[in-house]
């Protein structure tokens, strides 16, 4: 059977964007047992409450829910488990300093299969205040209007 080609997303973080201001992503490998990968293939997890740290050394991905494989028998894993990512050393004590000095949190963006392999990529980031989530989205919606008008003021003149 031909191995998997490409980037499959699994899921996604997308209130992430919004709670935090993003610094710096990377991609990391996931340490999974055999019904966690069946799961995922499946197109079941959850991102929502889930967090990365690093300790002695190591990193890991903690209160990602990713459910039990249907078709699993007593070998079912725990659908919350902390799992070990796979990171180069250097890049696990640059993530270490920056968490540890600069107030900064390691959240994951999305879960997916790069090649045959489940990926996470993790974000350096800091939390937004509530203003700036605020300003955030009147940006947007500014950007918004911005662009309607122009496709109105468009439309208009030809």
């Amino acid at each position: 059977m031909p191995r998997e080609q490409g980037r499959k997303v699994v899921a996604t973080n997308r209130k992430a964007r919004h709670d935090y201001t993003i610094e710096d992503t990377y991609e990391a490998g996931l340490v999974l047992t055999g019904t966690e990968v069946k799961s995922l293939r499946q197109g079941r997890a959850s991102l929502v409450d889930g967090y990365a740290y690093i300790d002695g050394g190591q990193a890991y991905l903690d209160a990602v829910h990713i459910p039990e494989y249907n078709q699993g028998t007593w070998t079912n894993h725990p659908p919350r488990r902390v799992r070990k990512l796979l990171l180069h050393k250097q890049q696990i004590l640059k993530l270490h300093s920056q968490v540890r000095e600069g107030g900064y949190t390691l959240i994951p963006l999305s879960l997916y299969f790069s090649d045959g392999n489940a990926k996470v990529e993790l974000a350096l980031a800091k939390g937004k205040r509530e203003y700036d989530k605020r300003q955030a989205l009147r940006e947007r919606q500014d950007n918004r209007e911005a662009q309607r008008a122009m496709s109105t003021r468009r439309h208009l003149g030809e």
